[in-house]
Formats: structure tokens, C-alpha cells, sequence
């Protein structure tokens, strides 16, 4: 019989959609044996690390596989790997589960928000009627020794790799922990893909490296030479890495820089959850610059849509680039960078607005200037991710700011409330 793996790592996306896309749009997905999910993902490395085996039943009628159905199987059953926005895991993990599927959650449950939210997150799969399908152990990233085992294992054909130290502020108060997991803990990912026979690396970048950058919408070809924090450094320095190996090993690597995702089973440190949660308790809400600052929200759906049919293209060398001239998103190694972001930004204090009108509640505002490392606006500008891809992201913020709410009113009231440190 035929079987492969999949490889993801956190519970920021929707991994199972990514999977549940391959098995809608390709029928040789319908032969997968083998996947990882990833179930949590916070700003520590260790949780960056989490892991989910997902075994599925092989398929019986795999020996009828032309040898060339075979190859196309196994170049797309995409070893992935996934991590920081946190959401939407458990429907994802019990869609796995509902498909036959053994899925055994590895996750490192440390406190920097609270731990109700991680295991209410893993209550969703254990008290499910497939729980008997489900196990659940921890894994930390940062043993490079032990990633490597994983690689070595394994033999992933596709790794997204979204783990990291996230949030600019957190940066200002432990520098140190941006440098272990966003730095050491990417080497980590780059020496187990070098060492193993990847075949296509996608990690996570962010919106935050474009800095000082004016122009608007930002764009891909824009210099990226004066960041603002130190995690949009090390994001920065995330992109010089993939590109070195990329052209030392010929290890494909394509970077997504994130325009602040959201959805449900959101990290509670987020401005949308903070926001939200504010309102419904009746305490103020801190708005920097007034709330006058532009930010291009992007929902979960849009990120995992674009995940998934850029796992199925890996990066190529660009033939037309120049070497005098030096567009820094493509290369001659095989090496390419995408915004993924609602190219529809808006006003922080209007998405107070909007949060008012669906809550039925007002908000009480407290106003402080811009903090040290935040940029005034971000807009991406994708129109590169839509010529590769055929696909941008479309969810309106009114759409997905209407079914996050649902999800947390429904949330709070199932579970009880989630704090952020």
C-alpha cells in the first residue's frame, strides 16, 4: 500500500483545512497515510515545537496507481508544517479524526497566557466520540537533536514551518527569547530540512519587517533594510537564512509575511481578542496613537487557502533575475517571498466600531501614544501571491471579525473565559 506524511507544526492555522483542500482537489490525496498536525503555538519555542501525528488508514486500492499517479502522490502528499496564529485546531484535528485518522498531539504547555485555553483547545479532540483515535505528548523544538530524530524518521517531502517568538512589544521586555527560538530554533528547521531531502520549505515571515518603509500598499520588491523591533529582525535575518540555503543546499524556501491573522481559537494576546474581551467585560481598552493606526487583518481561512496551493508549488530559480540588480523577493537560487495579507486595511478605532455594533456594547477607550516598535500602518499589497497562485485573500473584515465573535461568545459561554497575560 501507498503512504505518506504531512507535517505540521502549531495550532495557529487551520491545518486540517490544508489537508481536507489536497483531499478535495487532488483524488491522490485520498491515499494519504500519514499526516502531522501541529496543535499550539505560542511565543515561546517550546510551544513554537508542537507536533500532531496523524495516521489515516491506507488505501487499499493503492496498487492500481499508475507509476506516474505514484510520483505526483508523493511529491503532494506535502510533509507541512505549521505554526503561530493558533487557530481553528481542534474542528481541524477532529476533521482528521472523522476521517479515520490516529492523531497523537505533541505540545510543550507553558503559561505565557493561560493554560485553560491550550487544554480546552485539547478538550475539543478528547472528548470527541473519535477520542480513542487521539494521544496527546509534549515536544520541545529547541532540542535540535530531537528535531533532527523527527526528520530523519520521517523524511517530510514539504515543511511549513510558522513557529516562532511572536509579538513586537514582548520583544522590548525579552530580547533573549526572540534570539533562541526565532534564530536558533529556524536552524533547527533549516538543518533538519538540509539533512533530511526536503523538498520545499515554507515558513513564516511577518509584515513587521517593512519598518520604516512609507509606501503603501507595502510590496514584496520594497527594501526591507530598516526594521523597527527586534522581532521584525529576526524575521529579516529568518528570510537571509532561508535564502542561503536555498543557495548553498538548493533547498526551496518560500517566506509568508503575515498581515496580522486572526480567527477562532485565537492567541488571547491579540488586538482582536484583547478588544473583544474588553468590551464584553466592561473594562477599558487601550488604544495607541489613538486608534488611529491602519492594519490589514487577514482571516485564518485566507492564510490556510494560500498555504495550500503554495505547498504544491515550490520555490524555482527565477530565470529573469539580475544580479545587478537584485529583486529581493526572487533569486537565482530557488527562493521566493509572498505577502499574505487582505490587501483592505482598517482603522483600529473603526474595528472598535464594528466590534461595538455586533457586541451591542460600548467600549470604554483609554488613548496612549504609539509604542516603541510599532508602525503606524500596514497594507499588503498581493498581487504576486495572486499571479502564482490564482488566489488572494477576499474574507471582509465584517465577515471574519462576525464569525470570530461568534466563536469567542460561544467559547465563553461553553468554557469560561481565556486570559492573557
Amino acid at each position: 500500500t501507498v503512504g505518506a506524511h504531512a507535517f505540521i507544526c502549531s495550532d495557529s492555522l487551520n491545518a486540517v483545512q490544508v489537508l481536507n483542500h489536497f483531499t478535495a482537489e487532488s483524488p491522490l490525496m485520498q491515499h494519504v497515510h500519514r499526516v502531522i498536525l501541529g496543535l499550539d503555538a505560542t511565543r515561546q519555542i517550546a510551544d513554537s515545537s508542537s507536533f500532531v501525528h496523524c495516521f489515516g488508514p491506507a488505501n487499499p486500492e493503492a496498487d492500481h496507481l499508475s507509476r506516474g499517479e505514484f510520483e505526483r502522490f508523493k511529491e503532494f502528499c506535502a510533509d507541512l508544517r505549521v505554526t503561530p496564529c493558533e487557530v481553528q485546531v481542534p474542528p481541524a484535528a477532529k476533521a482528521l479524526l472523522e476521517r479515520g485518522y490516529e492523531v497523537t498531539g505533541l505540545d510543550n504547555i507553558n503559561d505565557y497566557y493561560d493554560v485553560r485555553l491550550k487544554h480546552d483547545r485539547l478538550q475539543e479532540l478528547k472528548g470527541s466520540k473519535h477520542a480513542g483515535a487521539f494521544t496527546f505528548h509534549k515536544l520541545d523544538l529547541v532540542d535540535a537533536s530531537q528535531v533532527q530524530r523527527l526528520f530523519d524518521d520521517q523524511k517530510f517531502d514539504v515543511v511549513v514551518h510558522l513557529a516562532a517568538q511572536a509579538g513586537v512589544r514582548y520583544s522590548l521586555e525579552n530580547p533573549g527569547a526572540y534570539i533562541k527560538s526565532n534564530i536558533e530554533g529556524f536552524t533547527s528547521i533549516l538543518e533538519g530540512c538540509r539533512h533530511s531531502g526536503v523538498k520545499h520549505l515554507i515558513y513564516a515571515s511577518s509584515s513587521s519587517v517593512y519598518g520604516l518603509n512609507g509606501k503603501l500598499p507595502f510590496s514584496e520588491a520594497d527594501r526591507v533594510d530598516h526594521p523597527i523591533s527586534l522581532y521584525a529582525a529576526t524575521k529579516k535575518s529568518n528570510e537571509l537564512m532561508a535564502h542561503t540555503y536555498a543557495h548553498l543546499f538548493r533547498l526551496p524556501t518560500t517566506g509568508l509575511r503575515f498581515f496580522t491573522v486572526y480567527g477562532p481559537w485565537g492567541r488571547p494576546d491579540m488586538a482582536m481578542f484583547i478588544f473583544a474581551k474588553a468590551i464584553l467585560e466592561g473594562r477599558p481598552i487601550t488604544l495607541f496613537n489613538g486608534g488611529d493606526m491602519l492594519r490589514d487583518f487577514t482571516y485564518v481561512d485566507d492564510v490556510v487557502e494560500s498555504i495550500v496551493r503554495l505547498c504544491e508549488k515550490p520555490a524555482t530559480p527565477d530565470s529573469q533575475w539580475n544580479a545587478c540588480d537584485m529583486a529581493p523577493d526572487t533569486s537565482s537560487s530557488p527562493y521566493r517571498i509572498f505577502n499574505i495579507g487582505n490587501h483592505d486595511p482598517i482603522v483600529v478605532k473603526d474595528l472598535i466600531g464594528l466590534m461595538e455594533k455586533r457586541l451591542g456594547k460600548q467600549a470604554t477607550v483609554l488613548s496612549q501614544p504609539i509604542q516603541p516598535g510599532d508602525v503606524r500602518a500596514t497594507f499588503a499589497d498581493t498581487e504576486r501571491l495572486m499571479k502564482h497562485v490564482d488566489f488572494q485573500p477576499k474574507t471582509s473584515i465584517e465577515s471574519g471579525l462576525h464569525r470570530f465573535l461568534d466563536w469567542l461568545l460561544a467559547y465563553r459561554q461553553r468554557y469560561g473565559q481565556a486570559q492573557a497575560h
